[in-house]
């Protein structure tokens, strides 16, 4: 049971994670890294896929190494990782279509995630930006339909 609560814990806490570090790391000291995500593409990879690297390393360390000195590391890289994977599903594939998949979804929370990603974009500079987190919706930003 700790072991789960242990992988729900360290998912759940990516997303403060990875809002604050969307804020206040990418728009701001590692903008010059991250703006590349707020410009047009035009290969399949942009400068800001470092971020995803250097989180998928962290969750790589706690399964393979930190877990040899607790088990608890390995479950906590599990969801850190799994963590990941979600943001990628989403973030990558669903919202910004690096794989044209998914384009015409109905369901409202994704909906939600899809404007909401939207909505930040709107801003193409390093101040403005709202809507900093991922997998959480917040409340404002929630289609009523």
């Amino acid at each position: 049971m700790i072991e789960f609560l242990t992988l729900l814990v360290s998912f759940l806490v990516m997303e403060f994670v990875a809002w604050f570090t969307h804020k206040y790391v990418m728009h701001g000291f590692l903008w010059s890294v991250h703006k590349s995500h707020h410009s047009r593409r035009d290969g399949f990879f942009e400068l800001n896929d470092i971020f995803a690297i250097f989180f998928a390393s962290i969750g790589l360390i706690f399964i393979f190494i930190l877990s040899n000195v607790n088990n608890l590391f390995l479950w906590s890289g599990i969801g850190i990782s799994l963590y990941g994977v979600g943001y990628f599903l989403m973030h990558d594939i669903l919202v910004h279509q690096r794989f044209k998949l998914f384009r015409n979804v109905k369901n409202k929370y994704l909906k939600s995630l899809i404007r909401t990603h939207k909505i930040h974009h709107k801003t193409t500079s390093k101040e403005g930006a709202d809507a900093f987190g991922f997998l959480w919706v917040p409340r404002r930003f929630r289609n009523s339909n």
